[in-house]
Protein backbone atom coordinates (compact mmCIF):
# COMPACT_ATOMS: atom_id res chain seq x y z
CA UNK A 1 0.00 0.00 0.00
CA UNK A 2 1.14 3.54 -0.83
CA UNK A 3 -0.19 6.70 0.80
CA UNK A 4 0.35 9.77 -1.36
CA UNK A 5 0.23 13.19 0.29
CA UNK A 6 0.56 16.29 -1.84
CA UNK A 7 0.84 19.79 -0.37
CA UNK A 8 -0.52 22.51 -2.64
CA UNK A 9 -0.27 26.21 -1.88
CA UNK A 10 -2.93 28.05 -3.83
CA UNK A 11 -3.41 31.65 -4.78
CA UNK A 12 -6.22 32.91 -2.53
CA UNK A 13 -8.49 33.72 -5.47
CA UNK A 14 -8.22 30.13 -6.75
CA UNK A 15 -9.07 28.17 -3.60
CA UNK A 16 -12.73 27.55 -4.43
CA UNK A 17 -12.02 26.78 -8.10
CA UNK A 18 -9.44 24.19 -7.05
CA UNK A 19 -11.83 22.60 -4.55
CA UNK A 20 -14.54 22.38 -7.21
CA UNK A 21 -12.07 20.83 -9.66
CA UNK A 22 -11.01 18.27 -7.06
CA UNK A 23 -14.53 17.17 -6.23
CA UNK A 24 -15.58 17.02 -9.89
CA UNK A 25 -12.53 14.77 -10.54
CA UNK A 26 -12.71 12.63 -7.38
CA UNK A 27 -14.97 9.91 -8.80
CA UNK A 28 -12.77 9.49 -11.88
CA UNK A 29 -9.67 9.20 -9.70
CA UNK A 30 -11.39 6.60 -7.53
CA UNK A 31 -12.13 4.58 -10.67
CA UNK A 32 -8.44 4.23 -11.51
CA UNK A 33 -7.16 0.73 -10.86
CA UNK A 34 -5.62 0.46 -7.41
CA UNK A 35 -7.05 3.68 -5.96
CA UNK A 36 -8.68 2.95 -2.63
CA UNK A 37 -9.39 6.53 -1.54
CA UNK A 38 -8.69 10.17 -2.34
CA UNK A 39 -9.48 13.04 0.02
CA UNK A 40 -8.89 16.76 0.29
CA UNK A 41 -7.81 18.62 3.44
CA UNK A 42 -7.28 22.30 4.26
CA UNK A 43 -4.57 23.48 6.61
CA UNK A 44 -6.32 24.55 9.81
CA UNK A 45 -4.32 27.79 10.07
CA UNK A 46 -3.84 28.74 6.42
CA UNK A 47 -6.80 28.34 4.03
CA UNK A 48 -4.70 28.49 0.89
CA UNK A 49 -2.64 25.42 1.86
CA UNK A 50 -4.43 22.28 0.74
CA UNK A 51 -3.39 18.64 0.95
CA UNK A 52 -4.54 15.71 -1.09
CA UNK A 53 -4.37 12.30 0.55
CA UNK A 54 -4.76 9.20 -1.57
CA UNK A 55 -4.33 5.51 -0.91
CA UNK A 56 -3.09 3.18 -3.65
CA UNK A 57 -2.63 -0.58 -3.75
CA UNK A 58 0.85 -0.21 -5.24
CA UNK A 59 3.35 2.31 -6.53
CA UNK A 60 2.67 0.99 -10.05
CA UNK A 61 -1.01 1.90 -9.65
CA UNK A 62 -0.08 5.40 -8.48
CA UNK A 63 2.35 5.84 -11.37
CA UNK A 64 -0.22 4.62 -13.91
CA UNK A 65 -2.56 7.32 -12.64
CA UNK A 66 0.17 9.98 -12.66
CA UNK A 67 1.08 9.05 -16.25
CA UNK A 68 -2.53 9.09 -17.47
CA UNK A 69 -4.02 11.59 -19.90
CA UNK A 70 -6.62 12.42 -17.25
CA UNK A 71 -3.94 13.41 -14.70
CA UNK A 72 -1.93 15.42 -17.25
CA UNK A 73 -5.05 17.30 -18.36
CA UNK A 74 -6.22 18.04 -14.84
CA UNK A 75 -2.73 19.02 -13.70
CA UNK A 76 -2.33 21.47 -16.58
CA UNK A 77 -5.63 23.12 -15.55
CA UNK A 78 -4.82 23.47 -11.85
CA UNK A 79 -1.08 24.20 -11.99
CA UNK A 80 -1.62 27.93 -12.74
CA UNK A 81 -3.66 28.14 -9.50
CA UNK A 82 -0.61 27.50 -7.31
CA UNK A 83 1.44 30.19 -5.60
CA UNK A 84 4.28 27.81 -4.64
CA UNK A 85 5.80 24.64 -5.98
CA UNK A 86 3.81 21.55 -4.91
CA UNK A 87 5.41 19.11 -2.50
CA UNK A 88 4.63 15.39 -2.56
CA UNK A 89 5.41 12.36 -0.43
CA UNK A 90 4.77 8.67 -1.08
CA UNK A 91 4.58 6.78 2.18
CA UNK A 92 4.43 3.13 3.13
CA UNK A 93 3.15 1.79 6.42
CA UNK A 94 5.70 0.56 8.93
CA UNK A 95 4.52 -2.70 10.44
CA UNK A 96 5.38 -3.23 14.06
CA UNK A 97 5.09 -7.00 14.33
Amino acid sequence: MIIRIVKLTLQKENIEAFIQTFYSSQKTILNFEGCESVKLFKNSKNDNVIFTHSKWNSEDDLNNYRNSDFFRGTWSNVKPMFSAKPEAWSLMPVNNV
